[in-house]
């Protein structure tokens, strides 16, 4: 099989490349990544970069001859010229990891993450029509905005008309257009949704993650804040927190990609309660002066503190519709059938990433 695949530097699609080069590399007749430069880096030094670090599992290490043969590597600025490195007579299945990840409201906004996340799917996948045996999207478990309840797997069903932010609406938008485009041009679809990243809990090492993001934030925020002002954090005591291994994550879309399967949702089957979740992240950072609260606050004259204001003017903005979003859960059969979730405990998963961030400085890797 050929493969092309975006985002294989990033968090989920680095180790999305390393589960296809354990698991599949017989398989494999060339693995195309698309990357992009990095301020004064070439796309080739970044993956070699990478390919150096210790994040690199054993078995790529010792068969480093035979993956550099099916390697290739495609400057970003060639991915709407694929005659300038595929084969025309094959077909190839297309992953598409590569992501805009921006949970912004602000309406000026809107149009560049539109732009990347649906407007630059839709043009790889037109570009790319005559090539494909099957277009992978990664998309992401919120991307069907704001529901309770359970959720199953068919997202691209549902006609939702409120998102919490623009990123959600727009995966939402490019999982539909994908759709409707595949079904159209006979090309087969999947659309795969991973939860909030977390670090490996199967791969050493243990805990790695290589951007911190999310429920990351909230810790860096808090961890280079920490002062005697009080904060209270608004959550919604019935919400959980839920967060996928990157790892797991990874794995399962290397099993899958080449399925029948047309949708999946690649979560947790089990959260952490947020308020218990908040309090160990807080507690592992060492910050203490905090009260969680189901209170809305609404005006800068209801702030306690110069840092609850700032907390609020800044990551607040993007995290508090998810504290405070109505309780819901995943169906997680499917999911389970083809991979069985690790069973850990989640409160100790969630103290020890940050941890691990913290001796991390919760710097991401530099490649």
């Amino acid at each position: 099989m050929n493969i092309i695949l975006t985002g294989a530097t990033g968090t989920l699609g680095s180790q999305v490349l390393f589960s296809l080069l354990e698991t599949r590399l017989q398989e494999i007749e060339k693995l195309y990544l698309i990357v992009r430069k990095k301020n004064r880096s070439l796309p080739k030094d970044r993956v070699n970069t990478m390919f150096a670090s210790e994040i690199v599992p054993s078995a790529i290490q010792n068969n480093k001859k035979e993956i550099l043969s099916k390697l290739v590597v495609i400057d970003a600025e060639q991915v709407l010229k694929p005659l300038s490195f595929i084969e025309r007579n094959k077909v190839y299945y297309f992953i598409h990891s590569a992501g805009y990840v921006n949970l912004s409201i602000d309406p000026n906004s809107k149009e560049e993450i539109f732009k990347e996340n649906l407007t630059f799917t839709q043009t790889l996948f037109k570009t790319y029509t005559p090539y494909l045996k099957k277009f992978i999207y990664i998309s992401t478990a919120f991307s069907i905005g704001k529901l309770h309840g359970i959720l199953k797997d068919n997202y691209v069903a549902i006609e939702q008309k409120e998102y919490r932010n623009f990123y959600e609406a727009s995966k939402h938008a490019a999982e539909k257009y994908l759709v409707a485009a595949g079904k159209e041009n006979q090309i087969p679809i999947q659309i795969l949704r991973p939860s909030v990243l977390g670090g490996n809990i199967l791969d050493k090492p243990s805990f790695f993650i290589s951007k911190y993001m999310v429920f990351y934030l909230f810790a860096k925020f808090f961890h280079r804040n920490n002062s005697e002002d009080s904060v209270r954090i608004q959550a919604n005591s019935d919400s959980r927190l839920n967060i996928i291994p990157t790892d797991y994550a990874a794995k399962v879309i290397t099993k899958v990609f080449d399925t029948a399967v047309e949708q999946l949702n690649i979560v947790n089957s089990r959260g952490t309660q947020i308020f218990t979740g908040i309090t160990k992240i807080l507690e592992t950072v060492d910050f203490k002066n905090f009260s969680l609260t189901q209170e809305l606050l609404e005006t800068a004259s209801e702030f306690e503190s110069s840092l609850e204001k700032f907390y609020y003017e800044t990551i607040g903005i993007h995290l508090t519709p998810y504290l405070t979003a109505e309780p819901y859960e995943w169906d997680t059969t499917l999911l389970e059938s083809i991979l069985p979730i690790p069973q850990y405990n989640l409160e100790d998963y969630l103290v020890n990433t940050i941890e691990y961030a913290k001796t991390q400085g919760f710097r991401n890797q530099r490649w």
